[in-house]
């Protein structure tokens, strides 16, 4: 593994003790995940679990006639395939990438072994799946409750946490399949925030040029996923590697 792909790039294997990262490292594989790409489908078997170091994964809830709607975003945070280690395999929900980049893949039977062993592995993942679960949530409560423009600014909000700039590449038409709301909703909330110089929106770019402005327009479902993540995670993680 190079510097570049280093295990420290994920906060999950950054703060496994060495003891317990030692039997997963010769199995950890280097992969790209591209914008758009599938990690596994509604009701598949999945294989492989995801750590992200730089790409952001979109979990996304499929109904019967194609519509979806995203339910959680998960990147150097975290891991996608929880279903494998609590025992389901599969799950309703797809997982596509939402922003390219890399990770590391590892096999699933692999990581039951070392789960199964019940040392610092399972109980971070526990953990770390109960703040998934709390976003999961929020999510629901979001969409149901709140408007289109704070559920908007929520979403840039939790995708700006797991990139490295203040700039998201996202079409008003795909953030509108996101949220599952109708792509005009999308527009006239990014005309608002553009018109309150909270955001710059051109071609599929959206630059946030004042984020304290951006909390506010929100509503408190970010800031109640955000705690619950830092709570759950922040012992042994540390702060984000440049």
């Amino acid at each position: 593994m190079s510097d570049r792909h280093s295990l420290e790039k994920n906060l999950l294997l950054a703060a496994l003790p060495a003891t317990d990262m030692d039997p997963l490292r010769e199995h950890l594989e280097v992969v790209d995940l591209p914008l758009g790409n599938v990690l596994y489908e509604s009701g598949g078997r999945q294989g492989y679990v995801y750590f992200p170091t730089s790409a952001i994964v979109s979990l996304l809830y499929v109904m019967e006639n194609g519509a979806s709607a995203e339910i959680a975003v998960v990147g150097f945070e975290g891991m996608v395939g929880v279903a494998l280690f609590m025992g389901g395999e599969t799950t309703p929900s797809r997982a596509v990438v939402q922003s390219g980049g890399q990770g590391f893949r590892l096999a699933g039977e692999r990581l039951k072994e070392e789960f199964h062993r019940s040392g610092p592995l399972q109980y971070l993942l526990l953990r770390y799946s109960q703040a998934l679960l709390t976003q999961m949530g929020q999510t629901a409560v979001c969409n149901r409750h709140h408007s289109v423009e704070q559920q908007f600014c929520r979403w840039l909000l939790l995708s700006l946490d797991r990139l490295p700039s203040n700039e998201v590449a996202m079409t008003q038409e795909l953030i509108a399949n996101m949220l599952g709301v109708r792509r005009e909703g999308v527009t006239e909330a990014a005309r608002k925030l553009q018109a309150a110089d909270i955001i710059r929106y051109h071609r599929g770019r959206i630059e946030v040029i004042d984020r304290s402005m951006l909390e506010a327009r929100g509503c408190e479902c970010y800031a109640v996923v955000k705690r619950e993540y830092d709570r759950l995670l922040a012992q042994g993680t540390g702060p984000r590697p440049d």
